[in-house]
């Protein structure tokens, strides 16, 4: 699958950061980088044409809504990368896995290539073709109409298929959390087809890095509650934590385990 190769460890860093923020100024942006504000221009203009930033007045800004999934799968790399590490830490061998569409799944399905005989059920294409590269593993994909650029199966196809079976783990992430522990995706399909996953499995892995906590999305399905467990890069916001029933709920903050509080 590509990915944009020609951006920059800079160029991620200040996605990454403009991410997080909402809004960097190219000036702060040159002191903090120590570069000129040409440079820093150069940059931003390479980042807004891949469509990963907008520029406005003075800076740039986060694009509204969602973006291409090649876009996304590079911001927040390292911390994806610590979570995925994280969750498989979680997995053991022969074990039956559902896998969600999105970039962190996907990255959770890379980290498990030394596990063996595992059995995968996804309607998310990347995750079926790294899957599909260990003989070990089983994969079943889900059938119906394949989204370009997502490269996943929504809709009653994708809800049935999670229906048919009851996985060991389901792997999923979500568009954002509200503030009250409300899960938010963009698109109504990919609400339910992470709730039939949700609904179908033994245990569930929210995989979700921080950004996720302060990102607008609008429709709404299930709390954060309703998981096992919870595996991110930063404690958990502290009106989200409290909403947690510690005796359900397990937290895993990459590399660190504790409970939920």
């Amino acid at each position: 699958m590509a990915i944009h190769t020609d951006i920059s460890g800079r160029q991620a860093e200040i996605a990454d950061l403009v991410q997080k923020s909402g809004f960097a100024s190219v000036e702060d942006l040159a002191e903090r980088f120590e570069v000129t504000t040409q440079t820093i221009r150069r940059d931003v203009n390479g980042l807004c044409e891949l469509g990963i930033l907008r520029r406005t007045h003075g800076g740039v800004e986060s694009p509204p809504g969602n973006i291409h999934y090649n876009t996304r799968k590079i911001l927040n790399l390292t911390a994806k990368t610590r979570i995925a590490d994280a969750a498989a830490a979680l997995i053991g061998n022969g074990q039956s896995l559902a896998f969600s569409i999105g970039t962190t799944p996907e990255i959770v399905m890379q980290a498990l290539g030394g596990h063996r005989d595992l059995r995968v059920f996804t309607n998310n294409l990347n995750v079926a073709f790294n899957a599909s590269n260990h003989s070990s593993f089983q994969v079943t994909i889900a059938g119906g109409r394949l989204r370009p650029g997502d490269r996943d199966v929504l809709g009653t196809a994708a809800e049935e298929f999670f229906g048919r079976y009851k996985v060991d783990i389901g792997i999923f992430g979500v568009a954002g959390v509200d503030e009250d522990g409300t899960l938010l995706d963009f698109h109504e399909e990919e609400a339910a087809a992470r709730e039939s996953i949700l609904a179908n499995c033994r245990q569930s892995f929210l995989v979700l890095d921080a950004t996720k906590f302060s990102r607008p999305a609008y429709v709404r399905a299930g709390h954060i509650r309703d998981v096992s467990h919870i595996i991110t890069d930063h404690p958990l916001p502290d009106g989200v934590a409290r909403g947690l029933h510690a005796d359900k709920t397990t937290v895993v903050v990459a590399d660190q385990k504790e409970g939920a509080s």
